[in-house]
């Protein structure tokens, strides 16, 4: 029986440790599968609203202030120990085992199945929550909207935005300039770094494609780290590689400074236009935005008159033996970067767009500006007393923000999670302009600065491309022949221009201190005779025979003479220099020079007329309107057969086509949302630049083969630019969005 009874005890507690054993691992397995479903569920609503709190907003959202001061959802659980399995619920640990005995632990694929579960559940909780938050979101900017627009007008429009107007300007001004620096120093450089037709080519187009670049991406960053800063950023990019493009030698590393160059200035356009529309009144946006677009022409102006003042004194220059040399043109470079690093200079004193801070939810540090705003005008209007009333103002709660890893990790994580953050965020706004929403108006507009851009830039190079056409031709009509000439024991230390000689003879004469400028010797003999001190452009020997001849300090090189034979001659101290094949320096530096600056010049009756009448008549009319008249224009072009015609009708068509420009930049930055406003901006102007060098490539290969072509291109692009602006929606009276 003792042997019984202690096999009964044994047993007895063998079958309640089992069931205690099975209890427990029944409780944990309820808690781990349960814990993770919640944490999945709350996982976006946590991260989401415990970094922002606004008061009035609590019952919105309907959850509790915890102890960080953030939202938390009411059905959180208080205690993660505490059990989460169905099974467990509602009974104590005396019942639950009961329960336990008969359900056993559940298998492996069951806890699987009630995870995935859990994942699509939560997964589609979360996409409910941000579809909600997006709507909140959507709401608070349209709120925010309707009163940023009644602060501005409290601030009202004085000595601040005129300030701004002037900073912004010079960044602006920038860009005008980085437009003709190239262009301007083109016949100097190709002197110095040897430049073929293709390089000169490269060379000029270069500074479109960064500009490209730098639009697209310094519009999507000034709408995720501010624009100030962003502006900032770009400038200062654009000035130390405009700085560095005026000493380096080498065609390569030129070119990299002006294409790096470009990449910075290309995000001033996209910038200044945003950053500007948001201290502006709906009422003073459009003719306000239209008289900082002078500042385009201010650098045009700016680059023409260095150009004319500098490039052509070639005595401003230094040089260190044959490796290194500073000639005036790299003079014009430097004074080209003043104008960013002035608009560096005074920028640092503004202060960030306070409708980004909004948007960002800043609240605090936008009240700041917008108090600094209203002051700076009260006591510029003589009235320092009046106050600021302006209490509380409505911030839109941002999506997402960088991320922070703590003083825990290495300084390189650091950064690379940080711009993988920040590089995911700006490519995700930029896909946001593609929604069902803005996708309409955004292929309306890439359409119409396509065709704007590829007919305004593709003709404003064609015509001095015309221009210097026209110029060959009225020069070869002066070229004067001689032939079978005889001359000996003569001298010639004049300037040889535009002849051709042919058959001719030439014995014991020297070629001493001269220029030689498109002259041409076929089948001609030179028999000892001395050349000293030449330079020459243009400048060729065909089919003839030098005999005993001496060429010294000239840059009559070898492949100057064509199939000719040399006889005992010889080559002594040549030199450096390239083939050049330029008319003259005078007539370059008229047509770069003067042309633009008429070019540039006749844009101002444009800017004035578009700044009047852009809050009067409304953005799609001056945009239509301007670009019918400038596709008319065109077919004018037909009657330019003369220089001075073609620059008159450069004239027209620049003053008429600047009023389609100021139109559709005031239009961009109405169309869109001010936490989407740069990067769509900033997209649609690295449009344009492609769009221009299209345009460029197209037109100049029909320079001296037909004038019918680009003019067609021309007018069909403006035609359909202007068809199509009439489809997209006004936005005159509009608060800003």
């Amino acid at each position: 029986m003792d042997d019984d009874g202690r096999y009964r005890d044994g047993r007895s507690d063998f079958i309640r440790g089992a069931k205690d054993i099975a209890k427990v691992a029944k409780k944990q397995v309820g808690k781990k599968v349960g814990r993770g479903v919640d944490k999945m569920a709350d996982e976006y609503t946590r991260r989401s609203y415990k970094r922002f709190e606004e008061e009035d907003d609590d019952d919105d959202y309907g959850g509790v202030p915890g102890g960080d001061s953030g939202y938390h959802r009411n059905d959180s659980r208080a205690n993660d120990d505490e059990g989460h399995s169905d099974s467990t619920e509602g009974h104590d640990e005396d019942d639950e085992i009961y329960e336990g005995e008969y359900q056993g632990i559940p298998r492996a694929d069951s806890v699987k199945a009630d995870s995935m579960d859990g994942v699509v559940a939560a997964q589609a909780q979360q996409f409910r929550d941000l579809s909600a938050y997006e709507g909140e979101r959507r709401k608070d900017q349209e709120e925010l909207a309707q009163q940023y627009e009644s602060i501005l007008q409290e601030c009202g429009h004085g000595k601040f935005q005129w300030t701004l107007y002037f900073v912004l300007g010079l960044a602006l001004m920038a860009d005008g300039v980085e437009i003709f620096v190239v262009g301007f120093v083109l016949p100097s450089a190709e002197k110095d770094m040897c430049l073929s037709e293709p390089n000169k080519g490269m060379l000029g187009l270069i500074v479109y494609l960064g500009m490209m670049v730098g639009a697209f991406v310094w519009g999507g960053l000034a709408d995720r780290i501010g624009r100030r800063q962003t502006l900032l950023i770009s400038l200062s990019i654009n000035s130390v590689f405009a700085f560095f493009s005026s000493f380096v030698q080498g065609y390569s590393s030129f070119l990299f400074c002006r294409l790096a160059s470009g990449v910075g200035i290309g995000g001033s356009i996209p910038i200044v236009f945003s950053y500007y529309s948001e201290f502006l009144a709906q009422e003073k946006r459009g003719e306000h935005l239209s008289w900082l677009c002078m500042f385009w022409m201010i650098g045009g102006i700016y680059a023409s008159a260095m150009a004319w003042a500098i490039i052509p004194h070639y005595g401003w220059s230094f040089q260190m033996g044959s490796a290194y040399q500073f000639h005036s043109w790299r003079v014009f470079v430097l004074v080209c970067a003043f104008p960013s690093v002035a608009a560096i200079s005074a920028l640092s004193t503004m202060p960030e767009s306070p409708r980004f801070y909004l948007e960002n939810g800043k609240h605090d540090e936008a009240w700041m500006i917008l108090k600094q705003v209203h002051d700076t005008n009260m006591r510029a209007k003589g009235c320092p007393e009046r106050v600021f009333s302006v209490t509380t103002i409505k911030t839109v709660k941002p999506m997402d923000e960088l991320v922070n890893m703590g003083d825990g990790a290495a300084w390189h994580a650091k950064w690379r999670i940080k711009l993988t953050t920040l590089f995911h965020q700006v490519w995700n706004n930029f896909l946001t302009i593609f929604n069902p929403e803005y996708r309409r108006t955004t292929y309306m507009m890439m359409a119409v600065w396509f065709s704007m851009s590829f007919s305004y830039y593709g003709l404003t190079v064609w015509f001095p491309d015309m221009i210097k056409y026209l110029q060959k031709q009225e020069y070869a009509s002066r070229t004067k022949v001689f032939v079978k000439e005889k001359v000996e024991h003569m001298t010639f230390n004049f300037t040889l221009e535009n002849q051709v000689h042919r058959q001719g003879q030439y014995f014991n004469d020297k070629f001493m201190n001269l220029k030689m400028r498109s002259m041409v010797f076929e089948d001609s003999l030179f028999e000892e005779c001395y050349f000293e001190d030449i330079t020459s452009s243009n400048t060729f020997f065909k089919n003839c025979t030098f005999i005993a001849t001496l060429f010294y300090n000239t840059d009559l090189f070898k492949y100057r003479l064509i199939n000719s034979r040399l006889i005992n001659s010889t080559f002594l101290h040549n030199k450096e220099g390239c083939l050049l094949s330029d008319v003259s320096d005078e007539n370059n530096a008229y047509m770069v020079y003067f042309v633009s600056f008429l070019g540039t010049l006749a844009v101002l009756p444009g800017n004035i007329v578009s700044a009047l009448l852009m809050d009067k008549i409304g953005r799609l009319r001056m945009l239509a309107g301007s670009s019918v008249i400038s596709c008319i224009s065109c077919f004018f072009l037909s009657f330019g057969n003369s220089e001075s015609a073609m620059i008159a009708l450069l004239c027209l068509f620049g003053g008429i086509s600047i009023a389609s420009w100021n139109a559709l930049d005031v239009l961009t930055v109405e169309l869109y949302p001010s936490d989407k406003r740069t990067t769509a901006f900033g997209f649609l102007n690295a449009l344009c630049k492609l769009a221009a060098v299209l345009g460029i490539s197209i037109f100049t290969s029909f320079v001296g083969i037909t004038k019918a072509v680009p003019i067609l291109f021309a007018s069909g692009a403006l035609a359909v630019g202007s068809f199509l602006a009439l489809k997209l929606p006004e936005t005159r009276g509009q608060v800003l969005q």
